[in-house]
């Protein structure tokens, strides 16, 4: 297993462990869950008291993506990484592997940003006190990394159990996010964060391949 995978795998367990001590948890959640910007500083508790909201600082952004809400969480998000990332860091090297990896992590971080403090900073949209959790959004930036690399590669899905081509997969789940997302379908799931992920990954591969405006000489073939 090349080195960032098995490093993100520890380090996402041991936070995920963490967090079932309660006190630890809500020290966790507080400090390192994605906060909206713009929320007040106390607002009514559950039972009418008031309380202290916690506030977004910058290493969020980062620290979201190694804590989750719920053993299903986790487990998806990390099986996805470690079944689609092992082959791309393998192919890229561990550095530049981890380099796109975190930059997908703050693409989704930005975007569900934006989406969750509008309330908040614009008026836009219900506001709503909840902190974001899990590294969907740089699964997803690896998806699509994936999916671009080794358009043809058949997946098996679960359900139905059949296989499929990894662009049309990846094509199909980011069509699926983007209208869940609209709709809000998908009550607690973060849609845009994974679309912003995504978004992220394939600006930067684009960027690496020298077919945007600004940009590097064009890599070797590894990276188109």
């Amino acid at each position: 297993m090349p080195p960032v995978i098995k490093n993100l795998l520890i380090i996402n367990g041991l936070a995920f462990f963490a967090t079932y001590a309660p006190q630890l948890q809500q020290l966790l959640f507080n400090w390192f869950a994605l906060w909206p910007m713009g929320t007040p500083d106390i607002a009514p508790g559950p039972f009418g008291q008031f309380q202290a909201v916690p506030q977004f600082y910058p290493w969020q952004l980062v620290t979201t993506a190694f804590l989750h809400g719920g053993f299903g969480h986790i487990l998806f998000n990390m099986f996805g990484l470690w079944m689609f990332g092992m082959r791309i860091e393998n192919t890229w090297g561990s550095q530049r592997f981890a380099f796109f990896y975190f930059f997908c992590v703050i693409g989704a971080s930005v975007t569900q940003l934006l989406v969750t403090s509008a309330p908040f900073l614009f008026g836009i949209g219900d506001p709503v006190i909840v902190p974001t959790v899990g590294a969907s959004g740089g699964v997803f930036g690896v998806l699509l990394a994936f999916g671009m690399m080794y358009p043809e590669e058949r997946i098996m899905l679960i359900f139905p159990p059949i296989p499929i081509k990894a662009k049309w997969f990846v094509i199909g789940l980011m069509a699926m996010q983007l209208f869940a997302g609209i709709t809000g379908t998908q009550a607690g799931v973060a849609n845009f964060a994974h679309l912003g992920g995504a978004l992220a990954g394939l600006l930067l591969i684009q960027y690496w391949r020298g077919k945007l405006p600004v940009g590097p000489r064009p890599e070797r073939s590894a990276y188109r």
